[in-house]
């Protein structure tokens, strides 16, 4: 596993704000909220959480373009921000969120692997505080938060089973998966693909504990970040 850091209330105006480093990979993930829910939800009393992910021009080695610039947002950006959204609602429950929606937005400030991962996991950060907020203004009587979640990728590197893939070792992995789990030890998502040669049932288990072990290792490193006021 890379070197994690969180380093929170990072911008001014968010609700919740988190710079997440992990090791190369630098993202900022900034949580908004609005008193309002999709139409779908209207009256309902529940609330809903969403994402919008986004790398910045200079997060790569030669610049990215805008979204703006092709009148369109990128299909992997789409792919990447409803992950996250997914990821981040498995945390809440909806109905103690009350009719009020949380955007969270994940802005990719340096990319060497692993960015929706760390976007998850810084994104968790930003939504606790939010909601930490909400609380201590009397908005919310109680904590709609029931647990945390968390995402790492692995994968097979030369053969070798790897968590927290950087960006050479994404490039070159025969088997490259992310993994997103919560805090109570169950799975949200699990992404995997072979890219050379298919992986047999033994290796997927090996990825699987591996996976929750580094998960277990962004949870330690969450609630110590969260416990620094």
């Amino acid at each position: 596993m890379r070197n994690v850091e969180f380093v929170r209330h990072f911008t001014k105006y968010a609700a919740g704000s988190v710079l997440i480093r992990q090791g190369d990979t630098w993202v900022l993930c900034t949580a908004s909220v609005e008193n309002k829910v999709p139409s779908f939800l209207r009256d309902s009393g529940r609330g809903w959480v969403t994402a919008e992910y986004a790398m910045l021009p200079s997060s790569t080695a030669t610049r990215k373009d805008r979204d703006i610039k092709k009148l369109k947002q990128d299909g992997r950006s789409v792919e990447i921000s409803r992950l996250i959204g997914r990821a981040l609602r498995a945390s809440l429950d909806m109905a103690k969120l009350g009719e009020r929606t949380i955007t969270v937005d994940c802005d990719v400030l340096q990319a060497d692997g692993g960015t929706r991962c760390a976007s998850i996991t810084g994104g968790m950060v930003a939504l606790e505080d939010a909601v930490r907020g909400l609380m201590a203004r009397g908005e919310l009587s109680e904590n709609p938060i029931v647990r945390r979640v968390a995402a790492v990728s692995v994968g097979i590197c030369g053969g070798k089973p790897t968590a927290d893939l950087d960006y050479a070792h994404d490039v070159s992995a025969d088997v490259d998966m992310n993994v997103v789990m919560t805090s109570d030890g169950r799975f949200v998502e699990i992404q995997g693909t072979a890219e050379h040669e298919p992986f047999d049932e033994e290796q997927l288990e090996t990825l699987r504990r591996l996976a929750k072990e580094g998960c277990q290792a962004l949870f330690a490193a969450q609630a110590q970040a969260l416990s620094d006021n």
